[in-house]
């Protein structure tokens, strides 16, 4: 990776990465319950992340059930 694409300063770089990952976690679940509402269910929704169903369901489940969506058992 070529140094000019970060800040000068370190801080200002490490900074840069957590507001990165804080918007694409926003970004995730948005994605992800936008899914879940058009009725895809959790082994389709692991495969676009590219993770497994498990990992998907525990990471989203409460979410998404506080936000009233309603979810597929497969």
């Amino acid at each position: 990776m070529s140094d000019d694409v970060l800040p000068r300063d370190p801080a200002d770089a490490l900074a840069a990465v957590v507001a990165l990952r804080r918007l694409a976690d926003q970004i995730e679940d948005a994605a992800v319950e936008q899914a879940m509402r058009a009725g895809w269910g959790w082994p389709r929704v692991a495969e676009a992340l590219g993770v497994t169903r498990q990992a998907v369901h525990k990471k989203h489940f409460r979410r998404l059930v506080a936000a009233g969506v309603t979810l597929r058992r497969r």
